[in-house]
């Protein structure tokens, strides 16, 4: 039997963070449980104290339930160091796609993310290397590839 998981990201301000990569991923906010209006409202319900509420929408899931459900946790250190886990988002076509296309769909994508506020950080490629990729970042810094 699989397991059933979600990704975390730790994060300064979930909102604005998820936000980012419902748009990166075209997933959306993941609406409350039946029968709230709104998430602070089922946690008071469940006995959440009201300092933990009012983080904004901190979770974000797959429209076509495919993927992981998302939680951007808050946490009090900023991010110092490298992930050892990062996304990586394929909209090359992979190897079916000669490597100009690959790279022309792999550099439009990264200007797009970056004109939402990503970064960057570095283009993968090598002469006589069949691969193509951009390292970059989100918005508070955790890394994430295109391919």
């Amino acid at each position: 039997m699989t397991a059933k998981f979600q990704l975390v990201i730790d994060c300064a301000d979930p909102e604005p963070l998820a936000r980012f990569w419902v748009a990166a991923l075209g997933y959306e906010f993941e609406p409350p449980p039946d029968g709230y209006d709104n998430w602070d409202d089922y946690w008071r319900a469940v006995g959440v104290s009201e300092d933990e509420l009012g983080l904004g929408r901190d979770c974000i899931i797959d429209p076509a339930g495919r993927g992981p459900r998302i939680w951007f946790q808050v946490v009090p250190e900023k991010k110092t160091l490298k992930n050892r886990l990062h996304l990586d988002i394929t909209v090359s076509g992979g190897r079916a796609n000669p490597i100009q296309t690959r790279r022309r769909l792999v550099d439009a994508e990264a200007r797009r993310l970056e004109a939402l506020g990503a970064s960057l950080v570095r283009v993968i490629s090598e002469d006589g290397l069949d691969h193509y990729a951009a390292a970059m970042r989100d918005p508070e810094g955790n890394e994430f590839d295109i391919n």
